[in-house]
């Protein structure tokens, strides 16, 4: 398989997280979204959404949605599971995942970001505003959800899941942009027994072959 990634990339960290919980394998490859390299003629035939992460996998399938993409492994390499079988656990799993990969991340990734600041022309102290406002609007609710239905040391229990996967890169980046998040006990509970976990470690972004500090 390869995988398309950049370093500082929740989406593409969510499936770096999946694929080192399941112990598969994949060829590195960095798109620097940064300077624009995922608007490449040749990186847009493979993948027209122009982002990051790209899965191929071994059968020649390109796939370029990281949900999707993890729903898909899920299917293929099944153990260990991200997805409960039951239908109810899945339901809570996918609805605390959404909340992050729907609500959280679109309206603050580096594209709305770049828009709001070079197209927009709002300034540094309201670009971070933005990001701080939904910030708390998102992880509010993850708390909430984490408080009615969560338990164990992950999301769910004492095994990872797609939930585990959405949110340790969501706390990252929240982190890097010097949010407060000690509103959030839980979700910080949750973040920080995932990066004592080696397969989290081995996801991070200062381990990624395109990582700069």
């Amino acid at each position: 398989m390869q995988l398309y990634s950049f370093f500082n990339s929740s989406t593409s960290y969510r499936v770096r997280i999946a694929l080192a919980l399941k112990g598969l394998d994949y060829d590195y490859r960095g798109v620097n979204i940064r300077v624009g390299e995922q608007k490449a003629d040749d990186y847009q035939s493979m993948n027209p959404s122009k982002g990051v992460p790209l899965l191929l996998d071994d059968e020649g399938n390109r796939l370029s949605q990281s949900m999707a993409i993890i729903d898909y492994l899920d299917e293929t390499h099944p153990e260990p599971r991200l997805l409960p079988a039951e239908p109810l656990a899945r339901a809570r799993v996918l609805e605390l995942a959404n909340a992050i990969a729907c609500d959280m991340h679109p309206v603050n990734n580096l594209r709305i970001l770049g828009y709001l600041k070079n197209k927009l022309g709002v300034s540094e102290e309201q670009k971070n505003d933005w990001y701080r406002h939904w910030t708390a609007e998102g992880f509010t609710a993850v708390e909430a959800l984490l408080e009615r239905h969560g338990h164990g040391s992950y999301c769910f229990g004492e095994a990872p899941t797609l939930a585990d996967c959405c949110l340790v890169p969501q706390v990252a980046n929240a982190e890097r942009m010097g949010c407060d998040l000690s509103a959030y006990p839980r979700v910080m509970a949750v973040y920080q027994h995932c990066q004592r976990q080696p397969a989290f470690q081995q996801a991070a972004p200062s381990r990624q072959p395109d990582f700069i500090a």
